[in-house]
């Protein structure tokens, strides 16, 4: 019988090949789960370890591979392993590092998640959690033991923003022989080097985690994490447990991540330029009781951020302030519900400025001596205009907190 043209193997099996050569401002995007091998031998030689070859879709195509590459230049690291969330990127360095019998010591002010994930999963695993004060570097010396495998930093604190010494902390760790690992998403590899603190190349962390859902993205549709490393032997502790997960992810926000990179400068520092803005304009309102910005001083940790951002250094779109402890609870939610601009959403980075409302006796051991009493509402600037977003400020601080 005669082959039908239409016939479907014929499409599946088709010989013809595109032209090599093809070149553009994007790069190309590749989609697999399987990978093809010309041979057994093929089969059976290929390492994907190091990013010589490829085996399989979870461990890599061109289109990952180039992502954490760019995002080593971007943090100043040697390796990188791409995964579905920030949240994924700090538990995947918690599993990949901690076993039963083991601690891990984590800022009192660190992400609620990080935290969260301690009390929940790793203790039922065995693994022990402390909280430490991270603007007192003598506390976190003072918990290490024998026991402490990990040493969670973040820089600034989330949601109170206060700055650590994180030179000295970095410093702690090293001392006593414990890795260190840093939420860098706020930094994002812009505001400091995390793998050279001091410039010279002689102090970073050993791991730095990254919520690419926020500034590599931009855009408020993506969630994805990273781990980037110096140490090739605890890249592939992290790379290994990574496998053995199957973490993953899709070719498609690979892509819009690759897509926005190149802008990530730009943008960072336009969300910076009007975060202090409105930064300063809080600072002269009555109901502002303290300001919670690192380039700003009086802010808990401000000559911190300067020693390793700079004096004029970067300082990222976020900012929080405590409302006096006059306003209610209903008073300063009413005031976040009536702004225009000011979205109520979770997470930050993209281009539509967000606000939210936080209960921070909730978060935190014991309310820290350096935030004035009252009511947290943290700030994350968009792409909008320094000037409409005061206009929108002030229209509901005149209209729900009075002065």
């Amino acid at each position: 019988m005669a082959q039908d043209h239409h016939d479907t193997t014929h499409l599946i099996h088709h010989p013809y090949q595109p032209p090599a050569g093809f070149d553009s401002p994007q790069p190309g995007v590749f989609k697999a789960s399987t990978v093809y091998f010309p041979t057994v031998a093929a089969m059976r030689q290929r390492e994907w370890k190091d990013k010589s070859a490829y085996t399989y879709g979870l461990h890599g195509t061109p289109t990952s591979y180039l992502l954490e590459e760019r995002l080593c230049a971007l943090e100043g690291a040697q390796q990188c392993v791409l995964v579905p969330s920030g949240l994924a990127a700090l538990a995947t360095v918690a599993l990949s590092l901690l076993k039963a019998g083991d601690e891990v010591l984590i800022p009192d002010n660190a992400y609620g998640p990080n935290k969260a994930l301690a009390e929940g999963e790793l203790q039922h695993f065995g693994i022990t959690h402390r909280y430490y004060d991270p603007m007192h570097p003598a506390d976190l010396a003072s918990r290490i033991n024998d026991r402490t495998r990990l040493v969670w930093l973040e820089a600034p604190g989330s949601v109170s923003m206060e700055f650590p010494d994180l030179i000295e902390q970095v410093r702690i760790c090293q001392a006593q022989g414990v890795t260190c690992a840093l939420d860098n998403t706020w930094g994002a590899g812009l505001a400091f080097k995390p793998f050279d603190l001091l410039g010279d190349g002689q102090l970073g962390v050993d791991i730095s985690a990254h919520a690419l859902t926020k500034y590599p993205s931009g855009g408020g549709d993506v969630l994805m994490g990273s781990i980037t490393t110096r140490n090739t032997a605890l890249h592939l502790k992290i790379k290994l447990c990574h496998m053995r997960l199957g973490m993953g992810v899709g070719a498609n926000d690979v892509e819009a991540v690759l897509r926005a990179l190149p802008s990530i400068g730009l943008r960072y520092a336009a969300q910076d330029r009007t975060a202090r803005a409105l930064a300063q304009w809080w600072q002269n309102q009555p109901q502002c009781a303290q300001l919670l910005h690192p380039a700003f001083a009086g802010t808990p940790g401000h000559a911190h951020w300067q020693a390793v951002c700079g004096a004029q250094g970067a300082s990222a779109g976020l900012f929080s302030v405590m409302l006096d402890a006059r306003y209610t609870q209903d008073q300063v939610d009413a005031f976040c519900n009536d702004l225009q601009l000011f979205r109520l959403g979770y997470s930050w980075g993209g281009p539509v400025s967000l606000v939210v409302p936080y209960a921070l006796e909730t978060m935190r051991s014991v309310w820290p001596a350096h935030l004035e009493r009252g009511t947290l509402v943290r700030f994350s600037t968009g792409l909008e205009s320094a000037e409409a977003l005061v206009q929108d400020l002030a229209q509901s601080l005149s209209k729900n907190l009075p002065a």
